[in-house]
């Protein structure tokens, strides 16, 4: 009997011992399993998002330009008139508004642009488009866009082009002074000229 209980009281004093570190063992590999959920969910989310964040730069001799932005596709949709209406302030792409780096400053119009990083909007119309230049560069789409802080504001006309699915910008230098940066999408294209000062 007593050979019976001894044994009783090991078994259950190594049982005791055992299952904390099992407990621990667990609750590490569901905190792991979660993780790996977590940034697999983000992942797929990034994959699956259907306006992916991405940039675009260059160079006007030493004035490094760098734009950052959301990209839409066309989809088969209408954009112009349609998913973007004539008439209205536009974030210029997708989720937060596009942002532009000046790492010099920059003549656009008849105004001086200090170095420095602006959010760039448009209103799109048939016939002619207003670029703006703010100084509110981190905002989502136009949902705080305020008039007061804008730097510039320039008509420009759109051109046709050749059909671009998804909205890119890009920046052209002519020569070390000056150059272009253009925004591309469907079948129209504008493009504003950017002189070193």
């Amino acid at each position: 009997m007593k050979t019976q209980l001894s044994l009783f009281f090991i078994a259950l004093l190594t049982f005791s011992c055992s299952t904390p570190s099992t407990d621990k063992e667990t609750k590490q590999h569901k905190e792991t399993h979660e993780h790996q959920h977590d940034v697999s969910t983000e992942k797929e989310q990034v994959k699956k998002s259907k306006s992916p964040k991405t940039s675009a730069m260059g160079n006007l001799g030493n004035n490094h330009i760098h734009i950052e932005y959301s990209s839409p596709s066309v989809r088969g949709r209408q954009i112009w008139g349609g998913l973007v209406p004539y008439g209205e302030i536009w974030a210029s792409g997708a989720h937060m508004a596009t942002s532009i780096n000046f790492s010099d400053d920059v003549k656009i119009g008849d105004v001086i642009i200090p170095k420095g990083k602006y959010a760039f909007f448009t209103i799109p119309g048939e016939e002619e488009w207003t670029v703006i230049f703010n100084k509110n560069w981190e905002q989502h789409l136009a949902d705080d866009y305020d008039q007061k802080e804008d730097i510039v504001r320039i008509k420009v006309i759109p051109q046709e082009n050749s059909f671009v699915e998804a909205l890119q910008y890009k920046v052209t230098a002519t020569d070390n002074s000056k150059g272009f940066i253009s925004l591309e999408w469907g079948e129209i294209m504008i493009s504003i000229e950017v002189i070193n000062n």
